[in-house]
C-alpha cells in the first residue's frame, strides 16, 4: 500500500502509518456499499462490513439488489464514517467484490464479524443473530472486497487532510 497524498505537514512519500485505514475500518459498525445497477445507474445501501486479512467482507441475500448488481458489476465502494464536521476520520475503499464459497474462508470472515460485533451477531437477542449459519447454509451470500484504492478524509477542528492509498 501506498500512500499518494500525506497528511498535512508530512512530506510526499512519508504517508505516516500506512495501515491506518484498515485498522479504522476495524472499529466500524455501519457501512454503506455503492454499486452500479445494469442500466448505469447507482445503488447506495447501509450493511455491516468486517476487515479480515486484507479485504473487507459484507453479505447480503442472493435476491437483494446489491447481489444482482454485484453479479453484472463487481465494482463497487464500501464507506464508513464518523459523521461529524469537526471531528474524526471518514474512508472510501474502492475495488471489486469476489463471492467467498470456501467454507474455511467464510468461517474466518464469520469469525472476524463475530469479533466486530460481538453481541450483535453472537447473543440470541442480537440483531443479526444467525448471521454466520445463515452464510454456511448459502441462505446468505459472503463477498470480499481486496482495496484497490481508499481515500482517508481526516478532520480536527480546522484541520483537515486527505490521503489516497493505492494497493
Amino acid at each position: 500500500m501506498r500512500a499518494l497524498t500525506p497528511t498535512p505537514g508530512q512530506t510526499p512519500g512519508s504517508g505516516g502509518n500506512p495501515y491506518t485505514t484498515s485498522q479504522d475500518a476495524t472499529g466500524r459498525e455501519v457501512f454503506w456499499i455503492t454499486t452500479v445497477r445494469p442500466d448505469g445507474r447507482l445503488h447506495v445501501t447501509p450493511l455491516i462490513a468486517a476487515w479480515h486479512e486484507g479485504a473487507l467482507y459484507f453479505s447480503t441475500g442472493p435476491g437483494e439488489q446489491k447481489a444482482k448488481n454485484l453479479a453484472g458489476d463487481p465494482h463497487c465502494a464500501l464507506t464508513t464514517g464518523h459523521n461529524s464536521l469537526s471531528e474524526g476520520l471518514d474512508i472510501v475503499i474502492e475495488g471489486t467484490a469476489e463471492r467467498v464459497t470456501d467454507a474455511a474462508r467464510q468461517d474466518e470472515a464469520i469469525a472476524a464479524f463475530e469479533a466486530q460485533y460481538g453481541d450483535h451477531v453472537t447473543s440470541p437477542e442480537g440483531l443479526f443473530h444467525g448471521f454466520g449459519d445463515s452464510i454456511r447454509k448459502g441462505s446468505d451470500l459472503l463477498f470480499a472486497v481486496a482495496p484497490g484504492t481508499a481515500y482517508a478524509f481526516g478532520h480536527d477542528g480546522q484541520v483537515f487532510s486527505h490521503t489516497r492509498y493505492t494497493f
